[in-house]
């Protein structure tokens, strides 16, 4: 397999790396060095960005499972929305990207790096061989691992728990090699390093961070499920926002020529959920997750951060401008989708009215559904400002979009934070009986959420044009931290009320669809924790076409849901017998609603 995928890097390689804006710079190519003779701090930066690629896109993907996210009528991952997802292959980027851009390469960096003694680019390799392989276990289920880099051309398929096995090995590879001393001849990290910029204790705490995050994935396996090891890993995982792993991204004016490293025209140093959810028009936020923000809890006090995390657009009255915010799509009660709606909306600067499709009379309510789109440089932006103004400085400068938080091409990505670990924390502790414990640590991961916001906000100042770019009312958050929206005692706190806010918290991020698995959606059956998921029910469009996909009749049953992505065609028309021999529904139509190792109740 390695045959096929094996990535020259060449001209994609740099030569020299010196500030965090240079680690993607797509014109620097002194010496077009190859696979073999490419320094060490040249290989790394590309393997993060292809695993950080592949995993914003698998994230985006599943927002839609998460409930945040759905599709316009027509628009992209329109079946997915409609649980109608059809009989061929499932989406190839994620694939793709893993094993094309990045697993290929990864032994090569080892190698490289062993040569000089270059112990923390080793770390980094297994750390990132198990992030991708994980990722693609979550996504995929049964797929090739210990052939996936060899030789063979039809590598043969590893079942869940090899590759779940597999990856914790690779985190204790990387935190070995972690915790040497590099000699003073080797590359430091620092050179390459393009989300912690060396910072060998924050690559430490991702480790751990991490095994928190996937041994807390195996709560339905009741022999592995291992709750003093997970806060064991919490404890020794990112304890600060200033200790988590975040990727921060820019939107440069002269990121304009896009990665050709495996085909892919995207912009080479932008949020990797832009590159999916924010380049289009396709996407629209869903009602679950804007009742969230809007309604916490039916306390009827708004979350501070509704603003930063959903879009809104600027309309006008009376010669006035007035910023409107999205309504949130009711893909559960509303038969807008059999409507044919929500249609694709734009704005007329000469009317300045906006206009939903093509101006039929009965989709005009649709352009209260706002775009989630932004701008970057390859679409005409000179500006760091990704926020989709009309015309693009040459119409009337009116808010098409103000963007979300973590979908503007110059938003950051959160790989492990503090809040995370919060969660997970309040999650383990309240199984175990300490509510106490958990609505501590419940807050907690709250106000580390708001504050990782806040922080990036400031940074991008007050003085910005999209008001949701500016930083929060400080008033505003204190009040919500100590009001009826969120659980004040252990009493009334909830599994419900932690995973509702751990869902806001890691929005985009595929976690959300993780969890929601292991609490099978709204189905109410894992242990006493009721209805951990209210409002994730099958949407309204749900019909009899759909039932080959999820043939379940009962909430309770796993093939009522989502549960897995199909194998892309690669697999389907490269080695389809062993994608055969996997799994017994790995090409029937309710492979769509066959569980992955991690769920299945054990």
């Amino acid at each position: 397999m390695k045959k096929i995928f094996t990535l020259i890097l060449s001209a994609f390689l740099l030569a020299g790396l010196t500030s965090c804006d240079d680690w993607l710079d797509i014109n620097t190519n002194p010496n077009s060095p190859t696979n073999v003779t490419a320094p060490v701090h040249t290989r790394l930066p590309w393997l993060q960005y292809a695993y950080g690629y592949a995993y914003g896109n698998a994230s985006v993907h599943t927002a839609i499972f998460a409930y945040t996210t759905a599709s316009r009528y027509g628009g992209t991952n329109d079946a997915y929305t409609a649980w109608a997802p059809g009989t061929g292959a499932g989406p190839t980027t994620p694939y793709q990207q893993w094993f094309v851009g990045g697993a290929c390469n990864i032994q090569d960096l080892i190698d490289k790096a062993r040569e000089e003694g270059a112990y923390h680019y080793i770390g980094a390799a297994h750390l990132i061989h198990a992030m991708g392989f994980m990722l693609m276990l979550d996504y995929h289920g049964e797929i090739p691992y210990t052939e996936a880099l060899s030789s063979s051309l039809t590598p043969k398929y590893d079942d869940g728990q090899t590759i779940f096995n597999g990856c914790m090995e690779r985190l204790d590879s990387a935190l070995v090699n972690f915790q040497k001393e590099q000699p003073a001849t080797a590359t430091p990290l620092s050179s390459g390093d393009s989300w912690n910029n060396g910072d060998v204790q924050k690559w430490i705490k991702l480790c751990y961070g991490l095994k928190a995050r996937w041994l807390n994935k195996l709560s339905k396996k009741s022999s592995l499920y291992d709750p003093q090891a997970i806060l064991d890993a919490v404890a020794n995982g990112p304890s600060s926002n200033a200790e988590g792993t975040i990727i921060h991204h820019v939107n440069d004016a002269s990121d304009t020529q896009g990665s050709s490293i495996i085909g892919v025209g995207d912009p080479m140093r932008t949020a990797f959920a832009f590159d999916v959810a924010a380049w289009g028009n396709a996407y629209r936020i869903t009602k679950i997750y804007l009742d969230r923000l809007e309604n916490p809890r039916g306390s009827g006090i708004e979350d501070p951060r509704v603003d930063r995390l959903v879009p809104s657009s600027e309309h006008w009255a009376n010669g006035q401008k007035f910023i409107q915010r999205t309504k949130g799509l009711d893909i559960i009660n509303d038969p807008i989708r059999q409507e044919g709606g929500p249609v694709h909306i734009s704005y007329n600067n000469e009317s300045k009215k906006w206009i939903a499709g093509g101006g039929e009379a009965n989709r005009q309510n649709d352009t209260l559904y706002c775009l989630m789109q932004a701008r970057c440089a390859m679409q005409g932006v000179t500006s760091g400002d990704g926020t989709y103004y009309d015309g693009d400085g040459n119409g009337d400068g009116t808010i098409i979009s103000t963007g979300t938080f973590y979908t503007l091409p110059e938003s950051q990505t959160d790989v492990c934070t503090y809040h995370e670990m919060c969660f997970i924390k309040a999650e383990v502790l309240f199984r175990q009986g300490d509510k106490e414990g958990a609505l501590q640590a419940y807050k907690e991961g709250i106000k580390a959420h708001i504050d990782l916001m806040q922080t990036k906000l400031r940074e991008w100042g007050e003085d910005q044009t999209n008001p949701y770019k500016r930083p929060m009312d400080q008033a505003k958050i204190d009040a919500f931290l100590n009001s009826n929206a969120i659980a004040q005692t252990s009493a009334e706190l909830t599994m419900a009320d932690i995973m509702g806010q751990k869902h806001i918290a890691m929005s985009f991020t595929m976690e959300n669809w993780n969890d929601i698995r292991r609490f099978n959606y709204s189905a109410g059956n894992i242990g006493d924790f009721g209805v951990v998921y209210p409002g994730a029910e099958r949407p309204l469009e749900f019909t009899a076409t759909s039932i080959q996909y999820f043939p379940g009749t009962d909430k309770s049953q796993d093939n009522y849901w989502y549960r897995r992505m199909k194998h892309c065609s690669h697999e389907i028309n490269y080695n389809v017998d062993n994608l055969r021999a996997s799994n017994p529904n790995a090409l029937e139509p309710d492979v769509w609603s066959t569980p992955v190792w991690w769920d299945i109740a054990e």
